[in-house]
């Protein structure tokens, strides 16, 4: 006789992947993982002209990761709308977290572009414009990403260690996939972070 589903598997279809509980684990876990990247981040701007390489480093680290998690969210997305039952079971988040999903996404993408421009890409007239924008639209993904982490950090807490812990990872199909995906975006981060990180020394004097 099989086990019976725990009360935060209860939204669950069946498939290798998991389902919704898959999407939501994968989701929680990776929030859980820039959560923790983009802390030591805010700790470096704290003494950016001394953490520079550092700054950059974190903040080439994160993209892969910021990539799996807009897909995992863009996946619960297009399921709800496309009619998905079990997703529509699962109902969408709560109506201010609703709104304010694609300007976190919108102000993700920018602070992390402006970011990537500044060291590789961007001819130099182009800096003092760019650094300008990179602070501003900083600013204002700080605000918009501190609600959305404490609107969802107390479901984050309870599921980002589900498919970590050994009583709990086999409830739900997929488990080891989504470790593997979960490491290797960290890892993937490392590549680009130790690829891009030396072109940042330009800036090592940004403040002359």
């Amino acid at each position: 006789m099989s086990r019976p589903l725990p009360r935060h598997a209860r939204h669950v279809d069946t498939g290798p992947a998991g389902g919704v509980e898959g999407n939501a684990r994968l989701t929680a876990a990776l929030g859980a993982l820039l959560i923790v990247i983009l802390f030591v981040e805010g700790v470096t701007i704290l003494q950016v002209g001394s953490l520079l390489t550092l700054h950059v480093f974190v903040g080439m680290l994160v993209l892969p990761v910021v990539v799996a998690k807009m897909g995992a969210t863009s996946w619960r997305f297009v399921k709800y709308y496309w009619g998905s039952p079990a997703y529509r079971r699962k109902g969408p988040p709560p109506p201010l977290l609703r709104l304010l999903g694609p300007f976190v996404v919108i102000l993700t993408v920018a602070v992390l572009a402006t970011g990537v421009l500044l060291i590789v890409g961007a001819p130099a007239s182009l800096h003092p414009q760019l650094l300008q924008l990179h602070q501003l639209t900083f600013v204002l993904w700080f605000g918009a990403t501190a609600i959305h982490v404490l609107g969802h950090l107390v479901e984050t807490a309870k599921i980002a260690p589900l498919d970590w812990v050994r009583r709990t990872r086999r409830d739900v199909g997929g488990a080891t996939l989504r470790r593997w995906l979960e490491a290797g975006s960290v890892l993937l981060g490392v590549i680009v972070a130790l690829w891009i990180t030396p072109y940042a020394s330009h800036w090592q004097f940004f403040g002359h």
